[in-house]
């Protein structure tokens, strides 16, 4: 099964670009599961304000997320006035999209994990379940922590969540290292404010089409 790590950043770009970073992620997610993959936001740096991210990380599985993630990859576009500043006359405010590596398999003993389960719910929040089929799964060392509700079976669930979990761990190594930072800032870096590989507009976010 095809597997896809999709970061989003709003670059060095203002307090708008982190808005469109998060609206950005849940639109991706939401997106991903109408279309039948499991998808996830599992690691999010949080804005200068409420609603905000620097950046995000969504975990994709299913058959056709290799296609569905190169569907975002490149620079998305939102056309909208800013909520933060009334009366600032830009309304053009992007984001980057790239997909990254999957890191290394992190392997920890049981005793370093905690499990809880939960209600969970379908891809799109459709078919609550009435059994607590959803699984959090916290590294106890680090505080990290993954959750999945993609399947109805607590069994998968909880192997997911252990997988993404162990994504996390790993990611947190990497970043530990100067190279691995310097890599991430050169991505923020990158970012292109020119040929949008998606539109989007207004309040509600809406991709545009035409």
């Amino acid at each position: 099964m095809n597997t896809e790590l999709i970061q989003i950043t709003s670059g060095r770009g203002p307090v708008e670009c982190a808005w469109v970073a998060a609206q950005l992620a849940n639109a991706l997610v939401a997106e991903a599961r109408g279309a039948g993959l499991r998808a996830e936001l599992i690691e999010e740096e949080q804005g200068p304000k409420n609603g905000t991210l620097l950046s995000a990380l969504v975990h994709l599985t299913g058959n056709g997320s290799n296609t569905f993630a190169a569907g975002f990859e490149g620079t998305v576009q939102w056309i909208g006035y800013s909520r933060f500043r009334p009366g600032h006359k830009r309304k053009n405010w992007f984001v980057g999209v790239q997909r990254i590596p999957i890191p290394a398999t992190v392997s920890f003993s049981d005793q370093d994990v905690r499990i809880e389960t939960m209600r969970g719910s379908g891809p799109g929040g459709q078919h609550v379940n009435t059994t607590e089929s959803a699984v959090r799964a916290t590294h106890i060392p680090t505080g990290l922590v993954a959750i999945a509700r993609d399947e109805r079976s607590q069994v998968s669930n909880r192997k997911r969540a252990l997988e993404r979990l162990s994504i996390l761990v790993a990611r947190r190594g990497e970043r530990q290292l100067d190279a691995a930072k310097q890599q991430r800032w050169e991505g923020h870096n990158e970012l292109e404010r020119g040929n949008p590989v998606r539109v989007y507009e207004g309040a509600n976010f809406r991709r545009k089409t035409s």
